[in-house]
């Protein structure tokens, strides 16, 4: 099996800083994209940033320039670093991994994996 683990989040005053992990772990064969979404309360779960498996990056436009997301492939694990957190960054926060893992009749087609979340509070 495969599991996603984040860490990382908390209460954070305005204008401060977090820095969230996403570890990966199972019969992993390759991970391809890796990226964190986000859901406030009462809306829909959005894209924060993305990660390629050869460093690509994609962001919300919203959060260039605060938040950079970065990945190590060896140790299976994605960060994301947020800066100047704002009260609307207020979310639990998910990491995402299109991931092909090995099972007993070999390798199996790409499929998406979700971590449980973790919640981010920016508040004063």
């Amino acid at each position: 099996q495969v599991q996603l683990v984040e860490s990382g989040g908390g209460l954070v005053q305005p204008g401060g800083s977090l820095r969230l992990s996403c570890a990966a772990s199972g019969d992993i064969f390759s991970i391809n994209l890796m990226g964190w979404f986000r859901q406030a309360p009462e809306k829909e779960r959005e894209l924060v940033a993305a990660i390629t498996s050869a460093g690509a990056t994609n962001y919300a436009d919203s959060l260039k320039g605060r938040f950079t997301i970065s990945r190590d492939n060896g140790a299976k694990t994605m960060t994301l670093q947020m800066n100047n957190l704002k009260p609307e960054d207020t979310a639990v926060y998910y990491c995402n991994a299109k991931i092909r893992r090995r099972s007993g009749i070999g390798v199996l087609p790409e499929s998406d994996y979700w971590g449980q979340g973790t919640r981010v509070t920016v508040s004063s």
